[in-house]
């Protein structure tokens, strides 16, 4: 009896695991990528099942909560889109390994009008056999849509199937709702990658509609470091509305933080400090600090003006 449960619960082990494992691609049409595509789907709108409708191919539900669709498009010409780690250059997408398209936004929000909308954001990683998703310096690919709420129908009032890349390991941070003018709202995100072992080094980012498509407007480097036995520090961001200015407000970063020498060891190395901090980390062996930088959009992306502000404390 105890042989023949074993032997069942093997049989079953062994079907879930195939299960879980025996993915397929399912081909699409080229049509996938058109931009101009007509979506209306009735309230309420299912994050997923808007998804399937956008990228049908087959969808999974794995362990972990890792739900994805798989598929690809033997019709599309892949285009090359920017990965922010800038170590194995563009992604070609769409893949021609295939495609695993995950949900990891449904940003919902009203103007001041009253009119509701909603965003989808999606992560694309190559598919993988195992459903895994790899790579240390390679980004997960944001897609966007974006729907309008005309009474009890949701309609798709612009789509991006990528965008750009951000993150490890093929998953794209979880991009927030950011208000950057009047009734003018952008995405933003913290994209953090490093060494194994080693510091991760944050950089901001506010992704918004512009010359017709999605793109990143700011880059902020040095908004964080996380992982480093010696130094750490964080950033908050504030979109300034006392100026006047009615769309692409200025932001202000204020970065907080504290620098200690490192020992020179495997696991306590230097650390790339921002310029502000370099000449006092020459003669000091430690100092907590705290820097203002202000970003204005000037023409097509945001650029710091004026000095950056820095003040030190518990010099040593």
């Amino acid at each position: 009896m105890r042989h023949i449960t074993l032997s069942f619960f093997l049989l079953v082990s062994s079907f879930c695991f195939a299960q879980e494992t025996d993915l397929q691609l399912k081909n699409v049409s080229d049509t996938i990528l058109n931009q101009k595509r007509i979506l209306k789907v009735s309230d309420p709108l299912n994050g997923e099942k808007t998804m399937q409708k956008l990228f049908p191919g087959n969808l999974y539900h794995l362990s972990d909560k890792n739900t994805f669709i798989s598929w690809k498009c033997k019709s599309c010409k892949p285009a090359p889109f920017l990965d922010v780690n800038g170590v194995e250059g563009d992604q070609m997408f769409p893949y021609t390994e295939g495609v695993a398209t995950r949900l990891i936004a449904n940003i919902d929000y009203k103007d001041s009008k009253g009119n509701e909308f909603k965003i989808l954001a999606f992560n694309h990683s190559v598919h993988d056999e195992d459903g895994l998703q790899t790579g240390r310096f390679s980004g997960g690919l944001l897609g966007v849509a974006k729907f309008a709420k005309n009474n009890t129908v949701w309609e798709m009032r612009s789509f991006q199937p990528a965008v750009a890349a951000f993150g490890s390991f093929a998953q794209c941070p979880t991009p927030k709702l950011v208000e950057i003018g009047e009734d003018q709202y952008a995405l933003s995100l913290v994209h953090a990658n490093g060494g194994a072992g080693g510091p991760y080094n944050g950089y901001f980012y506010i992704i918004a509609g512009f010359d017709g498509k999605y793109q990143p407007l700011m880059e902020i480097d040095n908004y964080s470091l996380t992982n480093s036995a010696s130094s750490e520090w964080s950033s908050t961001y504030t979109v300034i509305t006392d100026n006047n200015k009615k769309f692409f407000r200025d932001f202000k970063i204020i970065t907080k933080g504290s620098y200690k020498k490192a020992k020179g060891t495997e696991d306590d190395f230097e650390v790339d400090l921002p310029v502000e901090l370099t000449e006092m980390a020459k003669t000091k062996k430690q100092f907590n600090f705290v820097i203002e930088r202000n970003y204005s959009f000037k023409g097509k992306f945001y650029k710091m003006i004026d000095k950056p502000i820095v003040k030190f404390s518990n010099v040593k």
